[in-house]
């Protein structure tokens, strides 16, 4: 039997859900298939649920739909809980809710209310067909396009299914080995791609670690919640060599603390029996594992290597609770007091179901965004961006900020973290360099693996997947293929109006909300060049004669 679909989305990740509704909002007919039971990555089933995002997220630096997103996560605590006038919570009415005030993020949301607001979003859209419990089995492949993918559906039939164009919406880039793409895994060497800071030759093993997250909640002292020892303690303990302070981190439970560092639920935010106590997801480098990496050549060993991060979270949480020095009391060991929630993720072991993934297998696109292409300063101090914002691409599809972050751990690569300039999504790097009819769906566009560091961070897969979602529809609905929406300039300006239709920024104003009434006129005069970006991200008081006199001056639209 075959099945028919204008798009197929391969993976449920938080780039694969944005994907299928880009591309049912843009008139296709969508077919989302995911392996497991939990839609969201990394926001989810992946447990980083207070999401890395950028100091803008809350004004002008994201999509509208991601804007949404977080709107309906806060709606979801101020109706169905009683808030506290501790700041944050309802302070005085703002809409700035974050139910768990931790610091790494304005937001943090249960792993299981974010995948229930995603889930009703898929599902309220008539256009998209949920398929789960399914796996690609192989991918039939005749003049560089995708003509079908075998699937194993729920039932344990095995189905062909057909799109126009298929989105590769994984973690790890799953699809890519399959269908035959080019894709690149690890460091690339600094003679290939010019960057200060990649290695002398390429380093394929130098992939970033994953981590298993966990949550747990903080019970009231002389409460005993210990875990019994888990299985190769001692040497996960040894490997990972478990520790407290991260970072930024200045004490356990202090100000800048590892405790609200990412801390979901604040019982101080709340007037409420439902949460009696504080509750905070683990993801440190104490559990970045150090035993190996993701994704590898043997399926086999790749299973191991999870079996083996899920122990080395298990034991991190019997260190805290056992041997990790008390704060409060220089002589004493062990927090017995922290309760692990496994009803966070029902798992049998109480850690997060999948691991949370920084890197992923990434496509060989027209153009790779380098690390010279964000960051202010490599290592070494050379400056790169000097303006603003990183260098104005004509072909941006959608925005992106966060650091360069590479987490040290699964390899001997050494750690980094660079200030980058806020950066546009090229349409360039979603265009495979042969394969017509297969796009990226989240983390494995074409980035260098310096710059994924920079890429891999929710607001920007969401905007990456919702991109390409509506590039999907357009090509599907109009017979032509993503090549030629780069190539050929006015298939290109229709695709990028659609997606200021959709309320995807395509040039940083990082203080312009999307319901501004200059937003869309912002954003096309200052793609086109009438409007001069100037020395901010954040519009000036001026805006409204800016505006006015670079309307004045810009082509008809």
């Amino acid at each position: 039997m075959s099945i028919r679909a204008d798009v197929l989305v391969v993976g449920g990740s938080l780039g694969g859900v944005s994907a299928a509704l880009g591309a049912a909002w843009a008139g296709a007919s969508v077919m989302l298939v995911e392996a497991g039971r939990w839609l969201g990555g990394q926001l989810t089933s992946q447990g980083v649920c207070t999401p890395d995002e950028n100091a803008w997220v809350e004004m002008g630096g994201c999509t509208r739909s991601y804007a949404d997103l977080r709107r309906a996560i806060r709606d979801h605590y101020r109706t169905r809980y009683r808030l506290s006038t501790e700041p944050g919570a309802t302070s005085d009415g703002s809409p700035r809710l974050n139910p768990g005030l931790c610091w790494v993020s304005r937001l943090s949301v249960e792993p299981r209310v974010a995948e229930a607001i995603l889930r009703e979003m898929v599902l309220r859209e008539p256009g998209i067909t949920l398929i789960e419990g399914a796996a690609v089995l192989g991918a039939r492949i005749a003049d560089d396009r995708v003509q079908s993918l075998a699937i194993r559906m729920p039932g344990g039939a095995v189905e062909r299914v057909s799109a126009s164009i298929v989105v590769d919406a994984t973690d790890l880039g799953d699809l890519l080995p399959i269908t035959g793409a080019e894709y690149r895994l690890g460091a690339e060497s600094a003679d290939e791609t010019g960057e200060p800071d990649a290695p002398p030759e390429p380093r394929p093993d130098w992939v970033q670690p994953f981590t298993f997250p966990f949550a747990l909640e903080l019970r009231p002292r002389g409460e005993d919640h210990t875990i019994p020892e888990p299985e190769r303690y001692a040497e996960m303990k040894s490997l990972q060599g478990y520790h407290v302070l991260d970072g930024a981190m200045r004490g356990m439970f202090t100000e800048y603390g590892w405790w609200e560092y990412r801390r979901v639920i604040a019982a101080a935010c709340f007037d409420d029996p439902a949460f009696p106590c504080d509750v905070a997801m683990i993801n440190t480098g104490s559990n970045d594992f150090r035993g190996g990496t993701l994704p590898g050549d043997d399926p086999v060993q790749d299973a191991s290597v999870r079996a083996a991060g899920r122990l080395a979270s298990l034991g991190y949480v019997r260190w805290l609770q056992t041997e990790c020095p008390r704060e409060d009391d220089p002589t004493a060991r062990g927090y017995p007091e922290l309760r692990l929630r496994a009803d966070w993720f029902e798992t049998d072991d109480g850690i997060a179901p999948a691991p949370y993934i920084r890197e992923s297998r990434r496509l060989c696109a027209v153009h790779a965004v380098r690390e010279q292409d964000i960051v202010a300063r490599d290592s070494g101090g050379a400056v790169h961006q000097t303006g603003p914002r990183a260098a104005f691409r004509a072909d941006s599809v959608g925005i992106g900020h966060y650091w360069l972050d590479i987490h040290e751990g699964g390899s001997d690569e050494p750690g980094r973290f660079m200030e980058t300039r806020p950066y546009q999504i090229p349409l360039a790097s979603l265009i495979p360099v042969r394969l017509r009819n297969l796009l990226p769906g989240c983390k494995n566009l074409g980035v260098t693996h310096l710059a994924s560091g920079a890429f891999r961070l929710h607001p920007v897969e969401w905007n990456i997947g919702e991109s390409v979602g509506v590039l999907a529809a357009l090509c599907a609905t109009q017979r032509t293929e993503p090549r030629e929406v780069l190539e050929r300039d006015a298939l290109r300006a229709a695709y990028q109006r659609r997606l200021l239709d959709r309320g995807v920024p395509l040039f940083w104003w990082g203080n312009l909300p999307h319901e501004h009434p200059a937003w869309r006129t912002a954003q096309r005069l200052s793609m086109d060049g009438s409007l001069d970006g100037g020395d901010s991200v954040d519009m000036q008081p001026d805006m409204e004669a800016r505006l006015i006199r670079a309307r004045s001056a810009a082509r008809p639209a």
